[in-house]
């Protein structure tokens, strides 16, 4: 057997030398498997290689008879696929109770609540428990808050009318003639509302999610693929991904807050951490409000205020519902604690004991918290 070599690219910025001893596998599979346990990769992946017949361009390893020695592969990771398995939320039995606690409604800012309706032995009054609910147990988010988190799959907003009726007629013309979309005005105003759209969900979108963004375009507006890149998404993810850093900019400009953004300026660091891409503070999967702004006409200040008339308001009887509505407006707050301070449970308890309280945490028992710090709250 001969020793072979392959170029393996494994990321934009790293790419590795593979040696095999006895030559190229018999199949496909084994050469992921040689490719995963050298490299150290978790995930499920796939395999391209440089065709030289067609200009080099990657094409998906169906045999190793397509490889040679010194070829170059490429790995990319498969999106997972996630079966969702739905199932009435008022069913009678004993599966209603777990049904009833995890049970979530979104609604716009004015009416968004998270209902929670109690199991009862009885078949009839569950049912009415699931209509009242919404006026019992409720979180109402404030209108500074996110709504809803990313979209799966990702929607294309509608561009201007102008930008609509140019994609259009050059849709035509590349199913006719295959030329591509090459208008930089255009794609430049195509990329300030993406970042728009973006941003209403996150503000520091992940790899994945800027491919979601990126396919969903050239799905819809096939002129708009680029030649010489994979499937011709290269390009455009990385304009995204160089308009979110621009968009975030822009937005640290403005004299209006954006929490979220400023945690991540270099004067809010840590001497030791003072560098643009070291220490990042973002949200992790499924946190629609990580760090958001504080309500409008509020600030660090009156939310301060705020959170003393709450730990009076815990002393008192009957006053659920005015201890609901400050824990409500205090949110933003509480969630600049957690984020920039990371207290231990004890003293946060202490700052925010409404929060330990029945109604509180039955809502947000879903969170698992650190021993000693706490890293997620609500």
């Amino acid at each position: 057997m001969m020793v072979v070599q392959l170029r393996v690219i494994l990321e934009e910025h790293r790419i590795e030398k593979l040696t095999l001893p006895t030559g190229i596998p018999d199949t496909v599979e084994e050469l992921i498997s040689i490719v995963t346990q050298t490299f150290q990769l978790h995930g499920e992946f796939g395999l391209l290689y440089q065709d030289k017949d067609f200009d080099n361009q990657f094409f998906s390893i169906t045999s190793t008879a397509d490889l040679y020695d010194k070829a170059t592969v490429k790995v990319i990771l498969k999106e997972p696929r996630f079966t969702l398995d739905l199932h009435p939320v008022c069913e009678p039995g004993p599966s209603s109770t777990l049904s009833s606690l995890t049970s979530v409604s979104t609604h716009p800012a004015s009416t968004t609540e998270m209902d929670i309706s109690p199991a009862d032995n009885d078949a009839s009054s569950q049912a009415s428990d699931c209509t009242s609910s919404s006026s019992r147990d409720t979180i109402i988010l404030p209108d500074s808050c996110r709504l809803s988190a990313w979209p799966l799959p990702f929607q294309v907003p509608e561009f201007s009318r102008d930008v609509e009726l140019i994609l259009a007629e050059a849709n035509i013309s590349y199913h006719a003639t295959g030329r591509h979309f090459m208008d930089a005005s255009i794609k430049s105003a195509i990329m300030q509302d993406l970042a728009k759209v973006i941003f209403s969900y996150t503000a520091y979108p992940t790899n994945e999610q800027i491919l979601s963004v990126a396919e969903a375009l050239v799905s819809k507006f096939p002129c708009l693929k680029e030649p010489g890149s994979f499937a011709g998404l290269y390009g455009w993810q990385q304009r995204i991904k160089n308009k979110m850093h621009n968009y975030r900019a822009k937005l640290r400009s403005r004299r209006y807050s954006y929490p979220e953004i400023e945690i991540n300026t270099l004067k809010k660091k840590h001497p030791a951490d003072a560098v643009p891409s070291k220490n990042v503070k973002k949200p992790k999967k499924a946190e629609v409000n990580y760090l958001p702004p504080h309500p409008t006409g509020e600030n660090q200040e009156t939310l301060e205020k705020e959170r003393l008339e709450l730990i009076c308001e815990i002393t008192k009887k009957n006053n659920a519902k005015i201890i609901a509505d400050k824990m409500n407006k205090t949110f933003s707050s509480r969630r600049v604690e957690v984020v920039s301070l990371s207290p231990s449970v004890g003293v946060f308890k202490e700052r925010w004991p409404a929060l330990f309280t029945e109604a509180q945490v039955r809502i947000t028992d879903h969170f698992s918290l650190p021993p000693r710090n706490i890293h997620a709250i609500r």
